[in-house]
């Protein structure tokens, strides 16, 4: 019988040194976390030439040898791209369908994937790393960069409207956080509204911009905290700059600068 990796192991000192195995093959690059998991399950990873079959399970990345399928996992270098995504591709990693993904649009070597999404109809601008820890942040529920989306709706745009997509709108996950609304363009046919949120839920702007009446006819977002869609044609993308990372790792820090913005402990915006 083959040996079992004690994977709660701790260092000289009596502290853990580890992280967690899933984490580790998923910055690598492996696959997602959830996928990580299941491999380890399935008896096919190994720390030190020893089987790995349990969760929780923890490895030292910076010491220990790890293998999926007799293969080293090597920890890849992070990567961090910033895309203006075209309307019709979908952000996830696999489609049955067989439509355009953004991570076709970069030539990455590393196993990239998008932080959050855009619906396939939404244009705009969208992050997409190996990075999953900083991923994890920017999607936690507690921490959120503000986005802003410049909206095309059909008809005229009253202030009333404004006023109660500032308040917040009622969903069906409850009332939203206050919103910062303008309109930019008011005519008799359409109207142009730029609207920032500090939220991501499902369809969140469509679905606000409806409970007031104004139908959607082209959703784009510019700016994602500070980072601006500015010289990123449709379809193109760019590395993020090393400020504009460091920029986004201060929501790991709790900071509330320029666009990100520090809940309260009751989950009060």
């Amino acid at each position: 019988m083959e040996k079992r990796w004690d994977c709660c192991s701790k260092d000289k000192n009596g502290t853990m040194a580890e992280q967690r195995l899933q984490k580790i093959l998923a910055a690598a690059g492996v696959a997602s976390r959830r996928k990580c998991e299941e491999l380890i399950v399935s008896g096919v990873v190994r720390v030190n030439r020893r089987v790995v079959d349990q969760l929780p399970a923890f490895a030292d990345a910076g010491k220990d040898v790890i293998t999926v399928n007799g293969r080293k996992v090597f920890s890849a270098a992070k990567v961090y791209y910033l895309l203006n995504k075209p309307k019709g591709v979908i952000c996830t990693n696999s489609d049955p369908q067989g439509r355009r993904k953004a991570i076709d649009l970069i030539p990455a070597a590393e196993r990239i994937f998008c932080v959050g999404r855009l619906d396939v109809d939404t244009t705009g601008l969208i992050i997409l790393t190996n990075d999953s820890e900083l991923a994890n942040l920017l999607t936690h529920p507690r921490y959120e960069l503000s986005k802003t989306y410049v909206v095309r709706v059909q008809g005229a745009a009253a202030g009333e409207m404004v006023e109660k997509l500032k308040g917040g709108i009622w969903l069906a996950e409850g009332k939203t956080a206050r919103a910062s609304v303008k309109i930019l363009r008011r005519g008799p046919k359409e109207s142009l509204i730029e609207v920032t949120i500090h939220q991501g839920l499902n369809r969140q702007i469509r679905r606000m911009l409806a409970r007031v009446g104004l139908r959607v006819k082209s959703l784009k977002r510019t700016h994602i905290g500070k980072i601006t869609d500015r010289g990123i044609k449709v379809g193109r993308f760019r590395r993020l700059s090393e400020a504009e990372v460091a920029y986004l790792k201060k929501v790991r820090r709790g900071r509330t600068s320029n666009g990100v913005r520090k809940r309260s402990k009751d989950g009060r915006s």
